[in-house]
């Protein structure tokens, strides 16, 4: 798929408001809505847009805890990272899993309604055979930069 500049205007755009009309993005990007809309469809068929999502303030909503937890396994053959990937993905407070090099394997990002909870999925997960040799919890004070979307003109500039 070609990444040209009204592509990368259209993604700008929906990764900040996802609900904007077809009309409002057309007259935004300098397209007409018919083309607009072409284009948006065949970014989702392509794969370059993966759906929509509401950003919810869980502090308005309800308590709840974010840890983010990095984990070491045992043993690195497919098969074991297979199985941990497999439990992980079974957990709905596991709301990110990250493979990652380095001193760990994994960075999981968890949410869970308090630390009672936390403690119950951890002990769940060391018991569950998933492989774990270590688990280290880091709970989240307070967020200063929360994910607003990718930076795609930086990535994509060419110097």
């Amino acid at each position: 798929m070609k990444m040209d500049r009204i592509n990368l205007k259209l993604l700008a755009v929906l990764q900040q408001e996802g609900r904007i009309t077809n009309q409002d993005l057309a007259d935004r990007i300098g397209l007409s809505p018919s083309a607009c809309l072409e284009r948006v469809r065949k970014l989702e068929h392509e794969g370059a847009l993966q759906g929509y999502q509401a950003r919810v303030d869980l502090d308005k909503v309800c308590p709840s805890i974010t840890v983010i937890t990095t984990v070491t396994l045992h043993d690195h053959r497919k098969e074991h990272m297979d199985q941990f990937e497999k439990a992980i993905c079974a957990l709905p407070e596991v709301v990110e899993c990250q493979q990652v090099s380095g001193v760990f394997d994994y960075m999981l990002r968890i949410v869970c309604r308090d630390m009672q909870r936390y403690q119950a999925l951890s002990d769940e997960l060391i018991e569950a055979g998933s492989g774990i040799i270590e688990l280290s919890s880091h709970v989240v004070m307070d967020s200063t930069k929360t994910f607003q979307g990718f930076p795609l003109n930086e990535l994509l500039q060419t110097n």
